[in-house]
């Protein structure tokens, strides 16, 4: 029966090897992206705290004078003083085509600030799609852009597009989706095929021998690593699923009898003698005496007058940003009119929000990115030493077999 399964395990391999060995490697670059983003562009994202923010509505229209043409989507504050404001910009058909983003959540998961500016995401069940436009980050003390940034125009989404779909459009997202479902294949059989007969050699299943030969080492660096991190692998070819075929997402949320549809955003009252609609300022306001300890506020305007104002938060304390509360603001008298926590979700949006916290091993901060880091660039090395493993086991049965025929037959007697 092993026999059966070596040679699955092998084929798998040998068809998704490459496919798995670049996703590995491009994931091990994008853990540490928002880190490094910031640390490289460090001017963009900080600036020197002053005494007093300008007004959110006042930093609205610096914007739109200093980018012609431009609409506000939404404006993102965040509690420290030194960080700049990220201004998402609504270009309309000046806007860049819209692509896939990186595993946030659902189909309304929620909508993201490009980038490192932060996110803010609502339960859900689809992978969501990059807004339109730019993020426009301004010093919030003088309204003075600094930047416009586009994440399609990064050398970090190149990265994630190779992760992704190989830079191959629908082409390359079947091919990564097909691997993975492969990479979940052989974590099974590896497993079966290492799984011992006795209990010597389960002690050396469970030892990597450093001062063994190099086969002895390659044999070791696949069998056992392989062994300790076949779990966590999992986790990640797991959630990775999710994002390779709607089928499989749709299989989530079934499973676990719960349904992919956010809350229902609450309509705005029109009342007749209302002179104007509430501000951004009074929006964020609003909120903050609700939660004042949060991260970050990210305030949306509505884009008709039956919509209600959308504040998103990061809660102080939460260690991944899949952790989200939403605010929903009636647009003319400012009146909280509904509100869901984390928390508050149903199972299934629990569960699909911690999908991508749990794939970028962001989800326990600073130690669950290390390791994520260390157990990507382990997970690039399984197809290169498994095929060394098959090759000199090859090499060895051709030689058995040469020395085999090479031995002359006694004479027979006479």
């Amino acid at each position: 029966m092993k026999v059966f399964f070596r040679r699955i395990h092998l084929y798998l391999g040998l068809a998704a090897g490459l496919v798995i060995t670049i996703s590995c490697l491009t994931g091990a670059l994008l853990v540490f992206e928002k880190e490094l983003t910031e640390a490289f562009n460090h001017s963009r994202y900080y600036v020197q705290p002053e005494k007093e923010r300008l007004p959110l509505d006042q930093i609205a229209d610096m914007v739109k004078q200093q980018v012609p043409g431009a609409g506000i989507s939404r404006i993102q504050v965040y509690a420290d003083p030194s960080r700049s404001l990220a201004v998402q910009l609504d270009e309309g058909k000046k806007g860049e085509k819209n692509k896939e983003a990186r595993g946030e959540g659902g189909k309304e998961t929620g909508k993201e600030v490009k980038a490192v500016a932060g996110k803010a995401a609502r339960a859900g069940g689809k992978e969501q799609k990059k807004s339109k436009g730019r993020t426009a980050f301004v010093n919030p003390y003088t309204g003075k852009v600094i930047a416009l940034y586009s994440y399609q125009k990064t050398f970090y989404y190149q990265i994630f597009s190779l992760h992704r779909w190989l830079l191959a459009g629908d082409t390359g997202k079947m091919i990564t989706g097909a691997s993975t479902l492969i990479f979940l294949f052989i974590l099974i059989t590896g497993i079966i095929l290492w799984w011992p007969k006795t209990r010597r050699i389960l002690q050396q299943r469970l030892k990597v021998k450093w001062d063994g030969g190099w086969k002895r080492l390659n044999h070791d660096m696949h069998v056992v690593l392989g062994f300790y991190v076949c779990i966590f692998l999992f986790v990640s070819v797991f959630t990775g699923l999710t994002w390779s075929y709607e089928w499989f997402n749709k299989g989530l949320f079934a499973v676990l009898g719960a349904s992919p549809k956010p809350m229902e955003a609450p309509a705005s009252v029109v009342v007749p003698e209302t002179t104007g609609n509430v501000s951004y300022e009074a929006a964020l306001a609003a909120v903050k005496q609700q939660a004042p300890d949060a991260q970050y506020y990210a305030v949306a305007m509505p884009k008709d007058k039956e919509a209600s104002i959308q504040v998103t938060l990061l809660p102080a304390g939460a260690l991944n940003e899949a952790a989200t509360t939403s605010y929903y603001l009636d647009q003319f008298s400012g009146k909280v009119l509904k509100s869901q926590t984390f928390s508050e979700r149903n199972l299934g949006q629990k569960v699909r929000g911690m999908i991508k916290p749990l794939h970028t091993g962001s989800i326990f901060g600073l130690p669950s990115k290390i390791f994520a880091l260390m157990l990507a660039l382990l997970g690039a090395t399984f197809p290169t030493t498994g095929t060394i493993l098959w090759i000199n086991r090859t090499m060895k049965k051709k030689k058995a077999t040469k020395n085999k025929r090479s031995v002359v037959p006694p004479l027979a007697a006479a």
